[in-house]
């Protein structure tokens, strides 16, 4: 009973912060281009009821904007976390299916590993010419690595089962047992892989967005956002930094609790402690 209830409350756990986060996101879409508007008349003023955040310098309402910020960093974030979790899907069973390719294979990922990530979203996002598509594949590009390490090993250790050795005798070909035996065991790990990438890219699409190598200034995201913020510290103005970066860490932690609770939830020997 009492591991029924542990689990009963990591179920309720990720099922709520699952709920918050998409309330968060469909909100962050609904709102109108009309609510974060230049108002010259409403710049600069601190946080009040009529302005939770503030406003920011072209007196536009920071608690929108900061709202419609989130909601371009975790689009960005999950389209960039799925590319790459698929990406890791991929190679970890090609790399498990041919030793030529688990070479290649390795000596790739010990190269991106090697880099700091950020320096080479950057590297890749410049080459790309800045923007949304050159931000979408830098993350895409780095942030696949150790999912797919783990799949890879969660391949070799399936292929060594008694049940995938009795379908090779019994004549079933390759592709039928990664439909019926691999690709079930290995749906877990991906989506768990999927929600622990999500905030490690919202974060970087952060960063590389502040440093002015991601999205272009005019587009409402968190590190636009922090680097207008910047500008305006040393004159006191605290607001348009504080609240924003709350925010931020706020999404990133609820993500990766998230991930933490699907971790627990979907392993069977974490589902037993």
């Amino acid at each position: 009973m009492r591991r029924l209830n542990r689990r009963s409350r990591t179920m309720f756990l990720a099922a709520l912060l699952f709920l918050v986060l998409a309330v968060f996101y469909a909100l962050a879409l609904l709102i109108p281009e009309s609510a974060v508007a230049s108002s010259v008349l409403s710049a600069n003023l601190p946080p009040s009821f009529a302005h939770p955040f503030g406003t920011d310098a072209l007196g536009r309402d920071l608690f929108m904007r900061v709202l419609k910020g989130m909601g371009v960093s975790m689009t960005v974030g999950l389209a960039a976390s799925s590319i790459s979790a698929v990406i890791a899907v991929l190679v970890g069973i090609a790399a498990a299916g041919a030793k030529w390719l688990d070479s290649v294979t390795g000596w790739i990922i010990d190269l991106v590993m090697g880099v700091p990530h950020t320096i080479l979203v950057i590297l890749i996002s410049f080459a790309l010419g800045r923007g949304l598509k050159g931000l979408l594949v830098g993350i895409a590009a780095t942030h696949w690595c150790s999912l797919a390490r783990l799949i890879r090993g969660e391949v070799l250790q399936l292929r060594s089962q008694q049940y995938v050795a009795a379908s090779r005798r019994l004549g079933k070909s390759g592709g039928w047992i990664l439909v019926h035996h691999l690709l079930p065991h290995l749906l877990p790990q991906f989506f768990v892989g999927l929600i622990l990438m999500f905030p490690h890219a919202i974060l970087h699409e952060a960063s590389i967005s502040f440093l002015g190598y991601g999205l272009p200034p005019e587009q409402p995201a968190i590190g636009i956002i922090l680097a207008e913020s910047m500008r305006y510290l040393s004159a006191g103005r605290w607001w348009p930094a504080v609240f924003p970066g709350l925010t931020l860490v706020a999404v990133v932690l609820l993500v990766d609790k998230l991930g933490d609770s699907l971790r627990r939830i979907l392993d069977p020997y974490s589902a037993q402690e």
